[in-house]
């Protein structure tokens, strides 16, 4: 903070990719603030929701920057969870030998299967694309539900989760945290899932509940696991977005991949957001509308 606090009270503009802790209450000037993250639920766990919104303040986002990058990485969790990639891999290695068919290294399949997508913005749209090309049955979950939506055959509501959650076959988390979606899944979301169905989870850690999710795990009520993202326990308001890991070990069990918070590490990405990043503040100062502007009221 001692590092940015003397330029704050001037700056009309800021874009940043952390916040330092008690900025806001430097920069009276404020009009606009550039966020380099899809992602706003840092901020508004910080409070900045509320003052941006008491002075005028206009926030902006660079969602659908990484889109690609994570649609991509969320459908690479699918598949190496579907065909036991990492077990198969740790075989190999080992110099372990099944016989063909075997139960333990048999692939699960993803045409004619269904599969359950949660948020359908830049990245929730994009996975229902790849979905299609695997000749899945494609579910979606939105706030505006009924709406239809491209390669969707069907689009419901938050609350229709325990109806749609024993047909689905894979389930991916794709939506923003906010205060309607925080702690979206638990036990009893879990308990209607199919005990032969795989999670992925490439949002944020917020979404799901890390209790009933190792107990599920852990108990067979849950085939497997796959997350970009993993819980804070309330340190490290801005960045990264994830953790490291989980302190029930849920990213150490068998059935489980992880990576941490590179979904969005891939080629193109980084110039790319700092092109959207900077386009947003151009906009805002040409007094144009901005196109990545987030609404306070809805966290995104």
């Amino acid at each position: 903070m001692d590092d940015v606090k003397h330029l704050a009270p001037g700056a009309d503009a800021i874009i940043g990719l952390s916040v330092p802790d008690g900025l806001f209450d430097y920069t009276e000037k404020l009009k606009v603030f550039s966020w380099m993250h899809s992602g706003c639920d840092d901020l508004r766990l910080m409070g900045a929701f509320e003052r941006f919104k008491q002075r005028g303040v206009k926030l902006a986002n660079i969602r659908g920057s990484n889109a690609v990058a994570v649609a991509e990485h969320a459908m690479m969790f699918v598949l190496a969870l579907a065909k036991k990639t990492l077990f198969k891999h740790t075989q190999m290695n080992e110099g372990r030998l099944v016989f063909p068919n075997y139960a333990e290294t048999q692939s699960s399949m993803l045409q004619g299967r269904t599969l359950c997508v949660i948020g359908l913005g830049n990245i929730g749209g994009r996975i229902a694309r790849h979905a299609k090309a695997f000749d899945m049955h494609v579910l979606g979950v939105r706030r505006r539900s009924g709406e239809p939506v491209e390669n969707v055959d069907a689009v419901y509501g938050v609350d229709d989760l325990l109806d749609i959650f024993p047909r689905c076959d894979y389930i991916i988390v794709a939506a923003p945290n906010t205060k309607e979606t925080n702690n979206l899944i638990g036990k009893d979301e879990l308990a209607a899932m199919k005990k032969t169905a795989f999670l992925v989870n490439v949002s944020r850690s917020g979404l799901i509940q890390e209790k009933p999710l190792y107990d599920a795990l852990t108990s067979g009520g849950l085939a497997g696991f796959a997350a970009d993202v993993w819980w804070q326990y309330g340190f490290g308001h801005t960045f990264p977005a994830s953790g490291l890991g989980s302190r029930l070990g849920v990213h150490k069990l068998p059935n489980v991949l992880t990576s941490n918070d590179q979904a969005a590490n891939a080629e193109d990405v980084l110039q790319r957001n700092i092109e959207w990043g900077t386009e947003n503040l151009v906009e805002f100062f040409a007094g144009k509308p901005m196109q990545r502007e987030v609404n306070l009221e809805l966290g995104y």
